[in-house]
């Protein structure tokens, strides 16, 4: 085989590997700045050189065959290799540079991580940032992100978590709300009130524990009932605004002294919402570029002091 030919061949390789990821042409054009047809040009040119078929194609889904499968395990690890590999020696001279593919929250994005990632391109110039804002789970690995932000209480042990900050869940209401219905001092009497919820609570209760020294604290769980359902706690806090009833958002989507939302019953804790820590995550490898280490150490920095906390009603 020619060197020629053997440089076709590799590209070609790298390409399925990616296909194997995103499972979709679109998506493997994209991420490799070429177009659709090339993709599926260089795939069947690829099936056609090995004499065998790689890529099973559906109107509806893209996957690969035994043979495409095997093939890609084996090509994987080392094309894992030769990025890292390149990736070090690059970051071994001049200033940090490259692209960092980045998803998070809308809310925690538009309202906490935009200002950071303004303030991060000013220092650092010659890296660009691609920013995902967006409430779904997103793959990380598969659709080719180097860093994740998430709020959760157990980041997977499939991926390298740095800490980022403490958060909490708060439960609040207008002070118009709370004039015209009270305000509740045992969950037992939210059954009572009007509860907006977040899409993410299937099961119409929330669980509450009480704040306490003790070990084992004090569980109340109470069915809640409201006339909304959203999934994006921006969207949340301005129905809590309008008087709408009363709500559990995380701290990073209030706005003291920019609203009048009140924190109700501020000694108990709502169980199972939101996480309890803002991460950056990252699927684990041998080497995270430089430029993705400069984005963390400066989210660190920037989420040190965590959120400022709701007032008490």
């Amino acid at each position: 085989m020619s060197t020629d030919q053997l440089s076709h061949l590799v590209a070609d390789l790298h390409l399925l590997t990616v296909l194997a990821a995103t499972k979709s042409f679109t998506e493997t054009a994209r991420r490799l700045g070429t177009s659709k047809a090339s993709v599926s040009m260089r795939i069947s040119e690829l099936e056609r050189t090995a004499g065998v078929l790689l890529v099973r194609r559906t109107t509806r889904s893209v996957g690969l065959t035994e043979a495409g499968q095997q093939l890609v395990a084996d090509m994987q690890p080392a094309f894992e290799r030769i990025s890292g590999s390149y990736s070090a020696t690059r970051d071994m001279v001049g200033k940090p540079r490259g692209l960092v593919r980045v998803t998070a929250p809308v809310a925690l994005g538009r309202q906490h991580l935009a200002p950071c990632v303004a303030s991060f391109l000013k220092q650092f110039p010659e890296i660009h940032i691609e920013l995902e804002l967006t409430d779904r789970f997103v793959n990380v690995a598969n659709e080719g992100f180097d860093l994740a932000i998430r709020h959760t209480n157990a980041p997977p042990e499939t991926h390298v978590a740095w800490v980022l900050c403490e958060t909490r869940s708060v439960l609040v209401a207008s002070a118009d709300y709370l004039a015209q219905r009270g305000a509740p001092t045992h969950p037992n009497d939210l059954t009572a009130h009007d509860c907006l919820l977040y899409l993410g609570n299937h099961s119409g209760s929330w669980t509450f524990a009480k704040n306490t020294k003790r070990k084992s604290a004090e569980l109340v769980g109470v069915d809640i009932r409201g006339s909304l359902k959203v999934n994006n706690s921006e969207v949340l806090r301005d129905a809590l605004l309008a008087g709408l009833g009363i709500g559990l958002l995380p701290d990073f989507s209030l706005q003291p002294g920019k609203n009048n939302l009140l924190q109700i019953l501020p000694d108990w804790q709502v169980q199972g919402f939101f996480g309890d820590r803002i991460y950056a995550l990252r699927p684990w490898s041998a080497q995270v570029p430089k430029a993705v280490q400069c984005l963390i150490e400066h989210l660190r920095a920037s989420f040190a002091h965590g959120f400022s906390h709701v007032g008490a009603g």
